[in-house]
């Protein structure tokens, strides 16, 4: 198991009490990620939702139990938050992490107004289960306000409100290169992301991946043999792999048309899948409040900056998707069994967060860790048992080509590149 890197200091009243359970914590982290998919937040723009959340919630803790600054984990990354002064004899650490979460996500997100009745209702609980007295809720909500003010200072400075003064992208309307495409031809989304700043990465151009093959409709051409690979597999689906498209579709912006109606069908993110499983696995493994509180918080940080790489590929790249290209130049009437997103090819995103969550989900829980994924049954999916982290990355990555969105160079060089991100943030934290 990864090296907790905090040292905990419980006042002896805390000690005393009956702890809560980490389920309230991941229920309640499932409230923002309804709010994301009510705003249908982009793939990277949720991993920024859930990185800053989930680190308010690490502040707060480490904050209430008085970890010493250098042993945090924002200590690690590229931040610093300055020591706070506090009297913490009435603070109650699960309390205050929770509810600087949901202060986060009610600030950054544009629903996020919305968490406030979860906030009322997490108060609620822990006066009920006499976890926290009313005389005390004031200074924990001061003292989670503050935990949430921190970590906004942070955010407000990461290039996240700079994004609508930068340059639109236009499509280049040239062979190989992306366009939108059906059914609803959606512009393509946030691609300056490669600005905004890193949680742990300090140099992007360290986890370039290789250069994707180039456009050529020549037989033999590495393009021309994996866009028949796509066409041919995508035509021979048998329905164990259709369920694995699905299970991993994890697309935010899919619409479906009835008449002249367009309804958008609310899916969680990559993302989200994964911090999903890493709660699965928290509370299989019974985690205590502070791993926990850790894991989520590593794992969504990785996120962020798994994303910020990927998405410079995919606007350095600008490569075509297998929709279009097939549509143009061999069956204008083939569909893929997913809808593709819309933002180009190369890399694959599901890939990169894959590989790279597996990764740090690996080191820390061990290689043969199996697990129940029920990420996706609220969302109408059964669920699907998986014998390790690495398995789940797999079976997502191949997922897309499945369902007919990536290339199989886009899957594989994408895998890498999130290993070697995870790889990275692992030496970070550890030395």
């Amino acid at each position: 198991m990864l090296l907790i890197l905090f040292l905990l200091f419980v006042n002896p009243v805390f000690a005393q009490k009956k702890n809560p359970d980490i389920g309230v914590f991941i229920d309640n982290l499932f409230h923002i990620t309804e709010v994301m998919v009510t705003d249908v937040a982009s793939p990277p723009a949720a991993a920024r939702f859930y990185a800053y959340s989930t680190l308010a919630a690490q502040l707060a803790w480490d904050q209430a139990i008085n970890t010493p600054n250098e042993m945090s984990l924002i200590s690690k990354s590229n931040h610093r938050i300055p020591k706070v002064q506090i009297d913490l004899s009435e603070i109650e650490p699960h309390f205050v992490a929770i509810y600087a979460m949901l202060e986060v996500g009610k600030q950054l997100m544009p629903s996020g107004k919305i968490l406030s009745d979860k906030q009322e209702k997490l108060i609620g609980h822990f006066i009920k289960s006499k976890w926290i007295s009313k005389k005390q809720l004031n200074q924990n909500l001061n003292f989670a306000k503050s935990a949430a003010i921190q970590i906004l200072s942070i955010a407000g400075n990461d290039n996240y409100n700079r994004l609508s003064t930068l340059t639109r992208y236009s499509p280049k309307n040239k062979e190989g290169h992306w366009y939108p495409t059906p059914p609803a031809y959606m512009a393509a989304v946030e691609p300056e992301w490669k600005t905004i700043l890193p949680f742990f990465i300090q140099d992007l151009s360290l986890y370039k991946p290789k250069s994707p093959a180039s456009f050529s409709m020549e037989p033999g051409s590495s393009f021309n043999d994996q866009l028949q690979e796509v066409y041919q597999i995508t035509s021979n689906l048998d329905e164990e792999s259709k369920l694995i498209a699905n299970f991993w579709d994890c697309n935010p912006f899919m619409v479906q048309y009835s008449g002249h109606m367009a309804i958008g069908i609310k899916k969680i993110s990559p993302g989200g899948h994964w911090v999903g499983i890493t709660g699965i696995a928290s509370q299989k493994a019974k985690l205590n409040w502070e791993e926990t509180l850790f894991i989520h918080s590593l794992v969504s940080m990785g996120l962020h900056d798994a994303f910020i790489s990927c998405w410079e590929e995919k606007y350095d790249s600008d490569r075509i998707r297998p929709e279009s290209a097939i549509n143009k130049y061999l069956d204008e009437n083939w569909r893929p069994l997913l809808q593709t997103p819309p933002f180009p090819e190369y890399t694959s995103g599901h890939s990169v967060v894959s590989s790279m969550s597996a990764e740090l989900l690996t080191h820390y829980f061990g290689e043969s860790f199996d697990f129940i994924d029920t990420s996706e049954v609220y969302f109408g999916l059964p669920e699907r048992h998986f014998s390790s982290f690495y398995q789940a990355a797999e079976e997502a990555a191949i997922s897309r080509l499945y369902g007919g969105i990536h290339f199989r160079d886009a899957i594989e060089e994408g895998s890498k590149q999130g290993k070697s991100i995870a790889q990275y943030i692992l030496t970070r934290i550890t030395n």
